[in-house]
């Protein structure tokens, strides 16, 4: 058995300058936590993979191709591959939410 810490976790680098921890990474999937402080965002990139987010706290608006949705705790969103996506946290508290791509990609994520 394996137990990650979160909190214990170290952001680290990313294209969207913001809190973004990898929690889980195995030759199938990877799963990412990451937190936006109020008024962050995630600039619009394509994943050459399937990925579905849960929402672990706060409240968070996402945007998928042409669909815009606000989301609160406990919500599961999906998101095909190749579709443009962000995430935007226009609330006045932390949002965060989990980020797993499966399989895991075997080529970088593009920035629009």
């Amino acid at each position: 058995m394996k137990i990650t810490e979160v909190s214990k976790v170290a952001s680290g680098p990313n294209p969207h300058h913001v809190d973004a921890r990898k929690v889980y990474e195995s030759p199938h999937a990877i799963a990412v936590v990451i937190m936006l402080q109020p008024g962050e965002s995630l600039k619009k990139h394509i994943t050459p993979v399937d990925v579905f987010f849960y929402v672990l706290e706060g409240k968070g608006v996402v945007e998928i191709g042409d669909e815009r949705a606000t989301c609160t705790k406990d919500i599961l969103i999906e998101s095909p591959a190749r579709i443009p996506h962000r995430w935007i946290n226009e609330s006045t508290e932390v949002f965060r939410v989990l980020v797993v791509k499966v399989p895991k990609p075997t080529e970088e994520t593009k920035l629009l």
